[in-house]
């Protein structure tokens, strides 16, 4: 064997054994963020028993994203099973596989809120950020509405992560929804259901998971790469929402997928729940994002 293919064989030994050492770092770096500690102080809230308020709990359920992931039934689902990531959402009611049969109320509040499990480690990929701003009262009809659901038969929560995925979460790229919440924010007061653009404001923090914070969109944290990024919602550079000047266009596109000139959007985008949306909320959405200052897209 020659001097070249010997050192040809040293090189490629040599970057195995680094890419081996990097995905062994990033397995064992990623597990010790997940299991870390968060500590948050959760108080209990009121929880409703009345029909119309629990009628409340499950609209928000099926239009806030939640049957997006744990389904319409609340067994959970396979989310995402795409380029070496699996994400399964669990079972959220009391039957077999349930992720929350032992929950109290505080458990409820601590998980949507605060994106933190009862043992104080941070939930991952739940976008618990969405509903960290959700009124006492929301809050409270969305767990009066879980505390009812029929236990069932479901699936147990399974989360595979890509080596980049796991790299990026481990350094800081990706965060979890408990390193994005601003736990010492006390819960705003309910507002009254209208087409204003505080009303929307509210409707609007179900698309920050996604969207960001301040709407730009622009790639989704720790999505798979066949993952579409998600629009602009504000009226800068490459805003989604010059197609959408009027309400009635807007309504349209969130009960059919598709764009005004016929083309369908990602299915990414969970029009399973947004499309059914009231028109007072899709109205008052509609309404604040007229609002936004522009930004480029994918400027957070």
């Amino acid at each position: 064997m020659g001097k070249g293919m010997r050192w040809t064989l040293r090189v490629l030994g040599a970057l195995v054994l680094l890419g081996l050492l990097i995905a062994v770092a990033a397995h064992l770096l990623s597990a010790r963020k997940l299991q870390r500690t968060v500590t948050v102080d959760v108080a209990a809230i009121a929880v409703p028993t009345d029909p119309a308020r629990i009628a409340h709990g499950r609209y928000l359920y099926s239009t806030r994203g939640c049957a997006e992931c744990h389904g319409a039934s609340g067994t959970g689902k396979t989310v995402i099973d795409s380029d070496g990531m699996l994400v399964v959402a669990p079972n959220i009611t009391r039957g077999a596989n349930s992720a929350t049969a032992a929950y109290g109320v505080v458990d409820w509040v601590r998980t949507i809120r605060h994106g933190v499990k009862p043992n104080g480690q941070p939930v991952i990929v739940m976008p618990s950020e969405d509903y960290a701003r959700l009124t006492d009262e929301d809050t409270g009809a969305l767990v009066a509405y879980l505390q009812q659901l029929p236990p069932l038969p479901g699936e147990r929560r399974r989360v595979e992560l890509p080596l980049p995925v796991k790299l990026l979460y481990a350094a800081g790229g990706i965060k979890d929804a408990a390193e994005k919440i601003d736990h010492t924010l006390p819960p705003p007061r309910a507002q009254p259901a209208a087409v204003t653009a505080v009303h929307g404001a509210y409707v609007a923090q179900a698309c920050i998971g996604c969207h960001g914070a301040q709407l730009s969109g622009g790639p989704i944290p720790g999505a798979p790469p066949a993952w579409p990024h998600a629009a602009n919602l504000t009226p800068g550079p490459g805003s989604a929402m010059v197609r959408y000047p009027s309400a009635e266009s807007f309504l349209a596109m969130l009960r059919s997928g598709k764009r005004p000139d016929g083309s369908a959007i990602s299915p990414v985008m969970p029009f399973a729940s947004f499309g059914q949306m009231n028109d007072v909320d899709a109205r008052a959405l509609h309404t604040y994002l007229q609002t936004l200052p522009p930004r480029p897209a994918g400027q957070h």
